[in-house]
């Protein structure tokens, strides 16, 4: 025997070694899978699959007429018409304050005011000084028309009587900024600071509040930029209170928010009743189109092709095709423009396994007469 068929001799025994080696380990593994005989759920056959001529298992929905409603829905917060922070123009030692927490106050009422006493001397000064100049300018005119005086001396005075009124005003204008009055009529807020308290700038009185009307605020998609416009109608609710409110669209966001790609849209809610507080939270609904009589399908009915859309009706005991036109999308349902009648029974399961003329047995059958469908 020559060394290479030694060599081959070798190798063979060791792969035979190697695969007893395999089968002596894997064959416990492998034993109950060759000895498993096949269980009832291996040979009933599967809802929606058939097997021979058994009829598909499949649900019907009968069509019948539906109201459809395009919406809008989102959430927004109450504002109230107009709202100020009260502070006063001047700074000073606050001497009086003329109102009562949480009452109505009328446009122009004072509600505060800060120490003047500095300034109304000066005014008193001024007017004084207002009151000889006038008296010398009436004189200097006398003796102008006599030609006593020269015209320079006449239009010295005259300037000097305009620079004391000037000042006058003036005074009366810092006077004013003493003064706190209310913007525009509303409900004033609580009190934030007491008498003798030194006032400036930036110290806060109280907040003024007009509730009548109240202001929506609330955000829609983009895509509804060119649907929505001043005059239109919003509806609104507010937890707690089953009531549901009417609002009317008044302004519209010209730009689209970059981070969350919506337009702010704002409406006015008249509450004469002032019943609504601002800063609440809302539920908002914009119907954009309203369609009666329609007929709807579930959206899982429909089945996408390359050449349009198509559905399964069904029709003696068996699957029909059917080419369909769709119109308005919402969330659950699709209007279909064409294809369809009202009675017709459309098959909404096994949609991947119908084909045309396939054995159909209906297992459930919908029939709603007051559906409707929301966005």
């Amino acid at each position: 025997m020559t060394l290479k068929s030694r060599r081959i001799i070798r190798i063979s025994m060791t792969i035979a070694a190697v695969v007893v080696i395999l089968l002596l380990v894997f064959y416990p593994k492998i034993k109950p899978l060759w000895n498993r005989a096949p269980n009832d759920s291996q040979l009933m056959p599967r809802r929606g699959l058939g097997k021979g001529n058994q009829p598909l298992l499949a649900s019907g929905y009968v069509v019948v007429p539906v109201q459809m409603q395009e919406m809008i829905r989102s959430t927004g917060t109450l504002l109230p018409d107009e709202e100020v922070e009260l502070s006063f123009e001047a700074q000073g030692k606050l001497v009086g304050i003329y109102f009562d927490e949480g009452r109505r106050v009328k446009k122009g009422e004072l509600l505060a005011k800060l120490n003047d006493a500095p300034l109304q001397a000066q005014l008193l000064k001024l007017q004084a000084q207002h009151k000889l100049t006038e008296e010398k300018l009436f004189r200097q005119k006398q003796l102008l028309d006599r030609d006593a005086i020269s015209r320079e001396s006449y239009d010295q005075v005259a300037t000097e009587l305009q620079t004391i009124e000037a000042d006058i005003k003036l005074l009366e204008a810092r006077i004013a900024e003493t003064e706190l009055r209310a913007p525009f009529d509303g409900i004033i807020g609580l009190r934030l600071i007491s008498e003798g308290a030194y006032a400036t700038t930036q110290t806060p009185i109280a907040r003024l509040v007009k509730i009548s009307p109240l202001k929506l605020e609330f955000s829609i998609p983009e895509r509804y930029a060119g649907d929505v416009s001043p005059g239109f109608p919003v509806k609104f609710s507010i937890d707690g209170i089953s009531k549901e409110f009417q609002a009317e669209v008044y302004a519209v966001e010209p730009k689209v928010e970059i981070n969350t790609r919506t337009i702010v849209v704002r409406a006015f809610y008249p509450n004469k009743n002032e019943e609504l507080k601002p800063g609440r939270f809302t539920s908002v609904i914009l119907i954009l189109s309203q369609l009666n009589n329609a007929i709807a399908i579930p959206t899982q009915a429909l089945i996408p092709e390359m050449d349009g859309e198509k559905v399964f009706v069904y029709r003696n005991g068996k699957a029909e095709k059917i080419k369909v036109t769709t119109g308005l999308r919402t969330e659950s349902q699709i209007e279909i423009k064409s294809g369809l009648k009202f009675g017709d029974t459309l098959l909404t399961t096994a949609t991947l396994q119908l084909r045309q003329g396939l054995p159909v047995k209906l297992d459930t059958l919908v029939k709603n007469e007051n559906l409707r469908s929301n966005l």
